[in-house]
């Protein structure tokens, strides 16, 4: 029987081949729906677990991410900073997580900061284009961020009073993992 005429070929079927081709397509779908009933049986057995099982999820998803930082620390020789409510900020040597990461063969060249509640309590951030000042104000952020979360951080030494705002006014067309500041990229 011919089956199917092609452009430079024509497709032929025996009946035999025709129930074989039925039978493999229908133990699919069979197989589907005994999937889809089993999905259905274990997701019914589950139900009343569900808050268990959402509390497990989140203990799990906490313990991955302290490990995960525990792990990032440990190899990139990261310090405990000091946590306090001094109101200053003082981190001696920090380095961006991400930029220094991803500077495979050049050297992240570390940065100081103090800021004061009293003293201090902005900076303005000036230099060349592409001199990292977007790197630099994001790193501090995130160096402050990730120490009052708990996690060790990418420093010499770093003292830092407990904040609740973090403010700055970044370009947003950069990308500081390629070392592109966002005068470069426009």
């Amino acid at each position: 029987h011919r089956k199917q005429t092609l452009v430079n070929s024509e497709r032929f079927i025996s009946d035999e081949l025709k129930q074989y081709e039925e039978r493999i397509l229908g133990s699919r779908e069979r197989l589907y729906s005994l999937e889809y009933q089993e999905f259905i049986k274990i997701r019914e057995a589950i139900i009343p677990y569900l808050p268990q099982v959402m509390e497990t999820a989140h203990a799990i998803a906490i313990l991955d991410v302290l490990q995960g930082l525990a792990e990032v620390a440990y190899q990139n020789n990261y310090i405990r900073p000091e946590i306090d409510n001094s109101g200053k900020i003082r981190i001696r040597a920090g380095r961006h997580p991400v930029v220094e990461k991803a500077l495979r063969e050049a050297r992240f060249v570390p940065n100081d900061l103090q800021l004061d509640r009293d003293k201090a309590r902005f900076a303005i951030i000036t230099g060349p284009n592409m001199g990292g000042k977007s790197t630099f104000m994001r790193q501090a952020a995130l160096l402050v961020l990730m120490a009052q979360m708990g996690s060790f951080i990418p420093a010499e030494e770093a003292q830092i009073g407990l904040v609740d705002k973090i403010f700055t006014r970044v370009g947003a067309s950069d990308d500081l993992a390629a070392g592109q500041s966002t005068f470069m990229v426009e």
